[in-house]
């Protein structure tokens, strides 16, 4: 991936980015009668990373237009970049290609480099969707790149995804989709459970209990 690919930092900055959420945006709108909550918890400076948890192909689109102050960096499985428009399409928008159950050190270098230049990134704790609906456990590698790029994490939890496009599922069902974003949590908080390779899981596991709590206040 160009580094080039990495350098906007603001909506104007990348015309692909910004028409491609737009679209999104209407489609949710339209199908899912997208809400948006809590967005302002989001700091508009420094690097963050938005945690979500993961349940259908609809969440990064749903993630990246609940938020439109600056672009959303994902992280994607490397297949996605076929020759053609789909090569093309991801780097516009500045998504990060991963290979997936390797511990890709070159895409969590990418991703730290990203976020200690002060740009947004969004993460699945989990690593894979759901297979029913419910939260999963993380993975530990999401410590490594918080305790490295020393960013906030902004926990997020998306409700009614899975019903409208679970794993498997060939159709998009007219759902309603809401996401929540929390509170931040801290350097601090995360420094709090200790450093280093032994404390990447507990840092892990703080960030599910946050998108746990956003979940049990959804349901009320």
């Amino acid at each position: 991936m160009s580094t080039d690919l990495v350098k906007y930092e603001s909506m104007k900055d990348s015309p692909v980015y910004r028409w491609s959420t737009r679209l999104f945006k209407l489609f949710l709108l339209v199908w899912h009668r997208l809400g948006i909550r809590g967005a302002e918890n989001i700091p508009k400076t420094g690097g963050v990373m938005i945690a979500s948890n993961h349940a259908s192909y609809l969440d990064p689109p749903v993630v990246g237009v609940g938020y439109r102050y600056r672009p959303v960096h994902f992280m994607a499985r490397n297949t996605l970049w076929k020759p053609g428009f789909g090569k093309w399409w991801m780097d516009s928008v500045g998504c990060i290609p991963v290979s997936r159950g390797t511990g890709d050190m070159k895409a969590l270098k990418t991703t730290v480099r990203m976020l200690k230049e002060g740009k947004v990134v969004s993460m699945f704790p989990e690593g894979t969707r759901t297979e029913d609906g419910e939260l999963q456990e993380a993975k530990g590698g999401i410590g490594f790149i918080i305790e490295k790029s020393g960013c906030v994490v902004v926990p997020a939890y998306i409700d009614g995804s899975y019903k409208a496009h679970a794993k498997g599922a060939k159709f998009i069902k007219p759902t309603k989709v809401t996401i929540t974003y929390g509170k931040p949590i801290t350097q601090e908080d995360f420094q709090a459970l200790g450093s280093g390779r032994e404390a990447y899981d507990k840092h892990a596991a703080l960030i599910m209990e946050r998108i746990a709590e956003l979940k049990r206040e959804s349901e009320k």
